[in-house]
């Protein structure tokens, strides 16, 4: 009896919290009418944020040095299990990734990275030598960039690891002057071909599946498989790279770039996010999207549309760089690597993708 007295306690209690937390939820506007976020978008859903609120959403941040040099600051956050999943990423790999995701945007805006301040959040199932060899990777970056000043905070987290950086960089005043806006019939060109680290990633992830379906009496004779054959693929996912002196080439060049951008949420995304923030249309040819052998086999074993890899897959970690047409030809001459896919054009010409039979079909992209 006494047993079920305090059961029926117990319930009580509990009913009473529900109802509690029922009141507090409906004050806070649920009994209203709510929209689901995916109904709206990522870019809409920001919009509505700064609607009428007296700011423009920013990025990044910049200002100008005593000196006259401008300074630009840029924040990323990386999440286990969204971002990067342990289970196939070496620690050592994803520190010199994560330096470098920072570092990105720093390098497409045309400044020279000085300086990271990481804030990392950390689960107990993490002990020093973890954290050892993930900073390890986040000194190599920097010293292969010559970073000068670096930063660490260590916080709690119930959720695994998360990674938040704030990177900055300086751009000289003989750089920026010379930097025109971007205007029409500019030139889009990019630093590599696109769609090999969503290859990549997609191997590992077949990997982990087949090793969590193997049972636990197995588990003691399994091999890791050979995966040699995907060796480029997976380095492009696990071990992207950037050129340390690309803004130094570009400077001797006597090319400055309108614009740039990061390429890390696919291709279509950089480029709708580029010209939200310029008011102008584009016009992108997709035999000129360069897509690496490897990618288009890995592709075919696994049934995947190559073009779609190249287009939405993200993580390519590449430059998208706006030239001015007169600098075509130097381009060319003095980067041979780089693409030239497509060019600015009127904000009422729109936003396509031009394939090679001349067909228009509009840019379409996750969270617009």
């Amino acid at each position: 009896m006494a047993n079920k007295s305090l059961t029926r306690a117990n319930e009580k209690v509990v009913n009473n919290k529900q109802q509690d937390t029922s009141k507090v939820i409906n004050k806070f506007g649920t009994g209203e009418k709510r929209t689901d976020i995916k109904n709206i978008g990522k870019i809409a859903l920001i919009e509505k944020l700064f609607n009428k609120s007296g700011y423009v959403n920013r990025l990044s941040l910049q200002f100008q040095s005593e000196e006259g040099s401008r300074i630009m600051a840029f924040p990323i956050m990386l999440l286990q299990g969204i971002d990067f999943n342990l289970i196939y990423t070496p620690l050592k790999h994803l520190g010199y990734k994560s330096a470098l995701a920072a570092m990105g945007p720093i390098y497409a805006n045309c400044h020279i990275p000085k300086g990271l301040f990481f804030n990392i959040g950390l689960s107990s199932k993490f002990c020093y030598e973890d954290i050892a060899e993930f900073w390890s990777g986040v000194i190599s970056a920097c010293k292969g960039h010559s970073i000068v000043q670096l930063g660490l905070d260590l916080n709690a987290s119930l959720t695994g690891m998360s990674i938040g950086i704030t990177a900055y960089g300086e751009q000289p005043e003989s750089f920026f002057l010379k930097i025109s806006r971007p205007e029409k019939n500019n030139l889009i060109c990019i630093t590599g071909n696109l769609g090999a680290a969503y290859m990549g990633l997609h191997v590992l992830e077949r990997e982990r599946i087949a090793f969590e379906r193997i049972p636990e009496s197995l588990s003691a004779s399994y091999k890791q498989p050979d995966l040699s054959k995907y060796k480029y693929i997976l380095s492009q996912y696990l071990s992207p790279s950037i050129e340390p002196k690309i803004i130094e080439q570009f400077k001797d060049a006597d090319i400055y770039p309108s614009a740039g951008r990061f390429i890390t949420k696919g291709l279509v995304y950089t480029v709708k996010e580029l010209c939200a923030e310029y008011n102008c249309g584009v016009k992108i040819f997709l035999d000129k999207i360069p897509i690496a052998a490897q990618t288009f086999e890995m592709a075919d074993e696994l049934g995947i549309d190559a073009i779609t890899a190249a287009l939405n897959g993200g993580d390519d970690d590449k430059f998208l760089f706006v030239i001015p047409l007169d600098k075509h030809e130097a381009l060319h001459k003095e980067f041979p690597s780089y693409d030239v896919i497509g060019h600015l054009c009127d904000k009422s010409l729109g936003e396509y993708l031009i394939t090679p039979d001349g067909a228009a079909l509009e840019l379409k992209a996750q969270g617009w």
